[in-house]
């Protein structure tokens, strides 16, 4: 449903987020990328032209924007393939770097789409989650506590806590920033071990 008008809405105001993203991941020459949830290829041009990058995602909407775009700016090194976060058919130990920007607040299970991405991620490899969770201020927190039941019928979690998040996952974060305007994004960078 959002398909057509995601890129307006939320291109500019999480773009700084995504910037910051691919430049963390410290990408080398040839390393293999999955963005789980590439959603309308908004991230497409960003990437290095020296790596190898596959996008999933569900939506087949989502999916047709996103191959108009690689194919308007001529982008080679990106492919894109309809499936299941939660079900990513891939083998284990598949890719680099595995990136879920802004999606796992959206998927009606975070934890098996996050023990997915660890799973077809290489031992040493880099998982990494821009997405917003439960604030750690109380007052905050408790507001978005409030506002779950609302937002959860636009089919976005409010109040997803990350400690608990990452420890169902068995993922241990070696780094988490604040990113966007206003921060209440993280850029969550994680080492597959």
């Amino acid at each position: 449903k959002l398909a057509k008008v995601y890129d307006f809405t939320f291109g500019p105001t999480l773009h700084p987020g995504r910037v910051q993203a691919i430049q963390r991941m410290g990408i080398r020459q040839g390393d293999r990328v999955l963005e789980v949830g590439v959603g309308t290829g908004i991230n497409a041009a960003l990437y290095p032209r020296d790596c190898a990058v596959t996008g999933i995602d569900l939506s087949s909407s989502m999916l047709e924007k996103a191959r108009e775009r690689v194919a308007r700016k001529g982008i080679r090194n990106v492919r894109l393939l309809e499936m299941d976060a939660a079900n990513i058919k891939f083998a284990d130990n598949s890719f680099d770097i595995v990136y879920a920007p802004y999606l796992i607040s959206v998927v009606p299970d975070p934890v098996a789409v996050a023990c997915e991405m660890r799973r077809v991620c290489r031992t040493g490899g880099r998982i990494i989650f821009l997405n917003h969770f439960r604030s750690r201020n109380a007052l905050l927190a408790w507001a978005e506590r409030a506002m779950s039941p609302f937002t959860v019928h636009i089919g976005f979690k409010s109040d997803l806590d990350l400690p608990a998040f990452l420890a169902q996952a068995d993922i241990q974060p070696v780094s988490i920033e604040k990113v966007n305007i206003p921060r209440i994004w993280s850029l969550v960078t994680c080492i597959k071990g």
